[in-house]
């Protein structure tokens, strides 16, 4: 049994079949839905996990070498909601794009999705492996 890390098998499986330059999403809660891409729902209750706390975990055993983010999240949050990615991406390259038109388009290129129970606006982000 597993003590310590990630605990849930789902997306364990899903970490361990990421390989370089492949592409992990983890979602708000009003993402929308993908068939076509494996999805690990581990959202509770509104704010629970936070897409924040699902990065914090994963980033123990996945190396980031470059993230997305919709450009539309710098306009919808405060700067202490700016802030706060900003710690959580620390040393990991950003790119902001406009949300409808370059970032969702990569969405489907992923080799998976995790979706939590966020509200934060446009906290969706893609992070791509080294």
């Amino acid at each position: 049994m597993l003590k310590t890390g990630i605990l849930n098998p789902a997306i364990n499986s899903l970490l361990s079949r990421v390989r370089h330059t492949n592409m992990l999403v983890i979602a708000d809660r009003g993402f929308p839905y993908w068939p076509m891409i494996e999805t690990v729902d581990i959202s509770l209750v509104d704010g629970t996990p936070t897409v924040l706390q699902v990065l914090a975990a994963v980033r123990e055993n996945f190396v980031i070498g470059q993230a997305y983010m919709a450009e539309e999240f710098l306009a919808a949050n405060d700067e202490e909601a700016r802030a706060r990615f900003t710690r959580a991406f620390e040393g990991v390259p950003v790119s902001f794009e406009p949300h409808e038109a370059q970032f969702k388009p990569r969405v489907p290129r992923a080799i998976g999705l995790i979706r939590t129970g966020d509200s934060t606006p446009y906290s969706n982000m893609i992070l791509v492996s080294a």
